[in-house]
């Protein structure tokens, strides 16, 4: 599904056959967890393959890292220019790009000098796809961002995530959505969460949630079509007044949600500025899908 024979990746330094990258059995990303990696996609757009906001994306994996005591050798620049190479190598324009920077062998709980890189593509569809969303309130919650960096994009972290989508699932539902640990709306397993009310959209604040860059995005967008965007504090019955809901982030992109538990949302999907907002993304990433739309 990833990789074929032939797919290469960029990899401590090298472009390198896929199936030829090793990897230790006593890293400690693998045992631990304590390993950093980014979510980032290409579009193949009117002016040629274009990676979206790479260095937004870049400036966050050294963000990451610098908080996970990792030490990434490389800049944004030359991480840009490395993954602009990996993309001509196998043939990819419309891509997921996956760089992880994970950490050698060491047992012991504390930072290591033994850090490697790397950098892998293939194509992959919207992650939630692209049909409205049935959603359930999780009974899982974000981790305490006083007992982890929760802006960081830990690989440990994601267990969270995988609890709380599994749970979804099992129960019929196609994605959940968690609170923090005061019980306000955090975000979703791997998107953050707007709603919409009266044509204004909210969304949680910084602080128990990822910094998602589709979410910062969200707000350049909104902003040029003059709506507002309030970040508040909210609690989940306060979504059962909203007309129209979201999840937004690199791979799921900017995708609608029909139902909360049991509350559908009244307002045509169509009809929102949150699908203004979906329109108006899918311009901004790929103009040439959306051309002969007038926003």
């Amino acid at each position: 599904m990833y990789y074929t024979e032939e797919t290469v990746v960029f990899w401590n330094g090298e472009f390198v056959k896929a199936k030829d990258a090793k990897v230790g059995l006593y890293n400690q990303t693998m045992h631990y967890g304590n390993g950093v990696f980014e979510g980032i996609r290409s579009y193949d757009t009117p002016d040629g393959t274009r990676i979206f906001k790479a260095k937004e994306h870049y400036d966050r994996l050294h963000y990451s890292a610098e908080k996970m005591h990792i030490q990434l050798s490389y800049t944004s620049e030359e991480l840009e220019t490395i993954t602009y190479r990996l993309l001509e190598l196998n043939g990819l324009k419309d891509a997921y790009i996956r760089p992880l920077v994970y950490l050698g062998e060491n047992m012991s709980l504390t930072p290591t000098q033994d850090v490697h890189v790397v950098i892998m593509a293939w194509e992959w569809g919207k992650y939630l796809g692209d049909s409205m969303l049935k959603v359930m309130l999780s009974s899982y919650q974000r981790p305490n961002p006083n007992a982890c960096h929760v802006q960081a994009k830990v690989v440990g972290h994601y267990t969270n995530s995988i609890l709380a989508t599994t749970e979804a699932k099992q129960k019929g539902f196609d994605e959940a959505l968690l609170t923090d640990i005061h019980g306000n709306i955090a975000e979703g397993p791997g998107a953050n969460f707007f709603y919409e009310k009266d044509g204004v959209l909210y969304t949680a604040p910084l602080g128990n949630i990822l910094s998602g860059i589709t979410r910062a995005t969200v707000f350049e967008i909104a902003d040029e079509l003059d709506i507002q965007v309030v970040e508040k504090f909210f609690k989940p019955e306060e979504i059962y007044t909203a007309d129209a809901a979201f999840f937004c982030g690199t791979a799921a992109e900017v995708i609608g949600i029909a139902q909360f538990n049991d509350y559908k949302f009244p307002l045509n999907w169509e009809d929102s500025n949150s699908h203004m907002i979906q329109r108006k993304y899918k311009r901004r990433v790929a103009f040439n899908e959306y051309r002969n739309v007038y926003l």
